[in-house]
Parts: structure tokens; C-alpha cells; sequence
């Protein structure tokens, strides 16, 4: 019996064209699902840092408004008669929106003005960041030919010690959650706070 030979489909342009445009369109639809799975990942991102970034901004408005109420007497235990105590200030620069500087708590009197940085777990960085910031009140007040003395603080719920003792170094009083109220640290002996 003769062996029936069954023709074989051959490769022909229209097969390998059809075979390259079907892999095309399975490359373009990877390509688009990729695209989706990046603003998806880009959209989750930004919700979870604005969910952790508010309770820690709320956290720090809940330190400033437990360090603020008694600031005045705290500074008068220490002989500093403050009229003033206000809400943050904020520095701006020549172009709109640009802010150089920010105070947490800025206190004054007619000699005096105190520009306290709060931070609710402050740290060496902080404190190095506020010796920085201080140069720019000081730079506002003499251009304005305001003569007083500025000094500096560092506030916060918790103030290692080794902060503590880095801001005194740097001439910043150091105040700390103790109880229901702040204490506020000077080192001891002749110690005197910076004036910028």
C-alpha cells in the first residue's frame, strides 16, 4: 500500500505577518496593563503617605498646643516678662510662595524675641536645622532695624537627653513634656542662652 504524503503547511509571509501583529497586540495590551498597574501603584502611594503624614502633622499640633499655653509664665520663672506669643510665623522670600524660614513659637517683648522650633520627637538634626533657621529672624529684625536680642528654643514631646544637651551647647533653652506641663532645661552654672 503507498504511503499517502500529507503536504505540510509551509511558512508563508501571511502566516509570520498574522503571527507577528498577534504578538504585537499581546506586547501593546502588557504594555497598557503595565502602564495602569503603575498609576495604580503611583495612586496608592500617595494616599498611604497623606494617611501616615496627617496623624504625624496632627501629632505635632497636638505637642505645639500642649507646649503653648504656659509659655509665657515658664520664660517669666526665668525673668523674661514676654507680651507676645503668637502662632507660627513664617518668613517668606522675594518670590511668591518661597518661605525661608518658619517659627513654631515666636515670643517678644519690647528687649526680646524668642523663636522656638516644637517637634514632637525632636531630634539632633532638628536642632542643627533651628541653628540655620535662627540666622533668618536675625536678618529679618536688621533689616527692619529692630535691635533686640533673639534667642532660640527647641520644644518637644520627647527630648532625649543628648538632644537636650546638644541644644543647650548650641545657646537654645530646652523644653520637655514633664507631667501635664513643659519644664523648661538651662544648663547649670554661668550658662547663658545664644543671642543672634
Amino acid at each position: 500500500m503507498a504511503e499517502t504524503i500529507q503536504p505540510q503547511m509551509g511558512l508563508t509571509f501571511e502566516r509570520v505577518w498574522a503571527a507577528l501583529m498577534e504578538a504585537r497586540a499581546s506586547i501593546q495590551e502588557l504594555r497598557d496593563e503595565s502602564k495602569e498597574t503603575e498609576r495604580t501603584i503611583t495612586k496608592m502611594n500617595r494616599e498611604l503617605n497623606q494617611a501616615i503624614g496627617k496623624p504625624g502633622n496632627r501629632f505635632g499640633e497636638l505637642v505645639g498646643r500642649l507646649v503653648s499655653p504656659n509659655l509665657l509664665e515658664k520664660f517669666k520663672a526665668l525673668g523674661y516678662a514676654f507680651s507676645k506669643s503668637g502662632p507660627c510665623v513664617k518668613y517668606k522670600g522675594a518670590n511668591a510662595g518661597e518661605i525661608f524660614a518658619e517659627i513654631d513659637a515666636p515670643l517678644e517683648n519690647g528687649y526680646c524675641a524668642l523663636a522656638m522650633e516644637i517637634k514632637a520627637d525632636a531630634s539632633i538634626e532638628d536642632v542643627k536645622r533651628h541653628v540655620k533657621r535662627m540666622e533668618t529672624p536675625r536678618s529679618y529684625a536688621d533689616a527692619h532695624n529692630d535691635k533686640r536680642d533673639c534667642l532660640g528654643a527647641m520644644a518637644g514631646g520627647i527630648v532625649g537627653e543628648s538632644v537636650k544637651n546638644r541644644a543647650l551647647k548650641n545657646g537654645f533653652y530646652a523644653l520637655e513634656q514633664s507631667g501635664d506641663t513643659m519644664s523648661v532645661a538651662a544648663a547649670p552654672g554661668a550658662w547663658r542662652p545664644k543671642k543672634w
